[in-house]
């Protein structure tokens, strides 16, 4: 078998319309379709991201919280690429949205950092 490319990422959260929100109007996703479950009291909100890959957001009532950071073992971030790095940042903070310093790839030379999202997943922007 060979994988072609990521098809999506998939995400739960504990607010809905707060994470809503943080994909769709701070970090500028697109909705593709939001869909009520009623069955599981959830929704599913699919998101495109440049025109090309699909986060699909997810609540769940009462849904654990799992602990994640950077170093911890399993999906480690999510990166998305950005034109500006400068002015990612500067949205962010506008937003309130802590955002560690700026650090840079020792192999690729490029500019990147990371953040968080409502459920503190970690998140990264990296300068195209």
């Amino acid at each position: 078998m060979k994988v072609k490319k990521i098809h999506h990422v998939a995400i739960i959260c504990s607010d809905y319309e707060k994470s809503k929100n943080f994909y769709v109007n701070i970090l500028g996703c697109d909705i593709e379709k939001e869909t009520y479950r009623s069955e599981r009291k959830s929704y599913k909100l699919d998101l495109i991201v440049g025109g090309e890959y699909q986060l699909e957001l997810f609540s769940f009532p009462d849904s654990p919280h799992r602990p994640s950071y950077p170093e911890a073992r399993g999906l480690r971030h999510l990166a998305f690429e950005v034109e500006d790095i400068n002015q990612a940042i500067e949205d962010l903070e506008k937003e309130n949205i802590p955002v560690e310093p700026i650090r840079v790839d020792e192999l690729t030379g490029k500019r990147f950092t990371f953040f968080s999202d409502p459920d503190d997943l970690p998140l990264e922007i990296y300068e195209k």
